[in-house]
């Protein structure tokens, strides 16, 4: 599942995405998709305890995906690969429908995981592209 239609395709049937691993710096990817993300129409929820004082693009910046009171439909990661395996249990557990991780992170334990239960896993991929190609 990763010819750009297909991913398309997934990327039409969400609404909202928390960004995992989200910066303020305007230099950094995960500012840069946001920032994209939220150009295409999709509700942003970003993700970092670091930053759970401030706010990204106005929007409220949780410590978690716990913390997010609304639907996320997509999780977006943009952490290392030591966090991607509790990053999609926390998932699961807000039952987001897509566990998505940014180009050069894979991680198949948890892709097996979240495929588990029934979600949709796209790894090594930037939905900013895929928007944009």
């Amino acid at each position: 599942m990763n010819s750009s239609h297909d991913l398309k395709e997934v990327l039409s049937n969400v609404k909202s995405i928390a960004v995992v691993g989200a910066s303020s710096k305007s230099d950094k990817d995960s500012y840069v998709v946001m920032e994209a993300l939220m150009h295409f129409g999709y509700e942003i929820f970003p993700v970092n305890p670091n930053y759970v004082d401030n706010k990204i693009f106005g929007k409220t910046c949780y410590p978690n995906l716990k913390a997010i009171k609304k639907k996320v439909d997509m999780v977006d990661i943009f952490r290392a690969k030591d966090f991607i395996f509790d990053i999609t249990k926390e998932a699961i557990e807000i039952k987001a429908s897509v566990l998505w991780m940014q180009e050069g992170l894979v991680d198949e334990e948890a892709a097996n995981l979240a495929r588990s239960k029934s979600m949709i896993v796209v790894m090594d991929e930037c939905p900013k592209k895929v928007l944009e190609a």
